[in-house]
């Protein structure tokens, strides 16, 4: 059976690739979002080189009108998509005080309106409109930081969006729901590993509708 494209907003080195790469080998075409069209260009010829079907988008998920553009030239190129992976953040040291007005709107920008804008873009364009809507959380949406608190806010933000967003598809066979990694991802516990924590994307992506929740929680 030919499977629906899998988009991932938010590709680096790290979580970002390791979606890409484990939605490709499970015969997904994908679609890489992210800023550094050069990066993008060298991880789309790492997922060749596997037998994976990868495309790059450049797009900047701090503007809509980027973001939107770019998802929707995805669709039309690899057609309907089953997946949606928003992996997009902003990390950044600040305080609850700093007087940054404008870092805070450019992170939260990114952190949250870029997750809406992404999912209400995907939605109307997911195959036979079934599918899934995954979107990357954070301890921090839990136990804010002060010497990172636009993050915290944002990751506080993203996961009340998704529920919300979760309660509003309940019994559209969408399956919407967060992925709160509480740990260090890629700091030497297997559990974070990049790897292991994509394979629980795709667990997710398979997950019988009856076990759909609102959250998985990594900790």
């Amino acid at each position: 059976m030919t499977l629906g494209s899998a988009l991932i907003v938010g590709v680096g080195p790290g979580l970002g690739l390791a979606l890409a790469r484990t939605f490709a080998d499970a015969g997904h075409p994908v679609a890489l979002f992210a800023r550094d069209a050069a990066r993008l260009a060298g991880y789309v010829s790492q997922l060749d080189q596997s037998g994976g079907i990868a495309r790059a988008y450049p797009a900047d998920a701090a503007d809509p009108v980027s973001l939107r553009g770019a998802l929707q030239t995805a669709v039309d190129d690899l057609g309907a998509p089953d997946a949606l992976v928003y992996n997009a953040a902003v990390r950044r040291a600040d305080t609850p005080t700093d007087g940054d007005d404008q870092g805070w709107a450019d992170a939260l920008a990114v952190d949250v309106l870029g997750a809406k804008i992404a999912a209400e873009t995907v939605l109307p364009a997911l195959r036979e409109g079934r599918g899934s809507l995954l979107f990357t959380g954070g301890g921090l949406g839990l136990q804010p930081s002060p010497q990172y608190a636009s993050l915290s806010v944002g990751k506080a933000g993203l996961r009340a969006y998704v529920q919300a967003l979760h309660a509003q598809l309940a019994g559209t066979g969408v399956h919407v729901t967060s992925i709160t990694i509480t740990g260090k991802i890629g700091g030497g516990e297997e559990r974070f590993d990049p790897a292991v924590l994509a394979a629980a994307y795709l667990d997710l992506h398979h997950q019988p509708d009856t076990d759909w929740r609102d959250e998985l929680l990594r900790d």
